[in-house]
């Protein structure tokens, strides 16, 4: 009865590497940079709706409830100073008709959504909507911000 001492050649023995180094890997993991651009773009899809109109104002607090719309109204905003802004862009106030004329695309019947600073002189505010009124527009709509109790 002989015993072979030693490797029999199928069991454990390293062959081939010298002192157990791995060969460097070659692959991009892409993984991690899915879960980072799925992560950005969630917060991108969060943020963009709140970016919509970027004059900055104090809105007066008021308990009317928020509107639900399908469609984007057209803004115009009157800061503290009493500059008047449709949609982003600055206009003198004697122009308003004229400019939401070349805008509105339903005509007459446009929402159109007033966004008053809550420190703006009220007769400017006013002036605008009276503007607003004198040149057909009808469906004027002053935008506010909710009470928190």
């Amino acid at each position: 009865m002989g015993m072979s001492v030693g490797s029999s050649g199928g069991g454990g023995g390293r062959r081939g590497r010298r002192g157990g180094r791995k060969a460097p890997m070659s692959e991009i993991n892409v993984t991690p940079l899915v879960d980072v651009m799925l992560v950005l773009l969630i917060i991108f899809m969060v943020a963009a709706p709140m970016m919509t109109v970027g004059v900055p104002l104090n809105l007066p607090k008021t308990g009317a409830k928020a509107l639900n719309s399908e469609t984007q109204p057209i803004t115009v905003s009157i800061k503290a100073d009493g500059s008047v802004f449709i949609q982003e862009t600055q206009i003198p106030v004697d122009e308003i008709g004229a400019k939401l004329a070349a805008i509105a695309t339903t005509g007459y019947t446009e929402r159109i959504h007033v966004r008053g600073d809550g420190e703006a002189p009220y007769g400017v505010i006013a002036d605008v909507m009276a503007r607003m009124q004198a040149a057909g527009y009808t469906n004027v709509g002053l935008i506010t911000e909710q009470k928190t109790n």
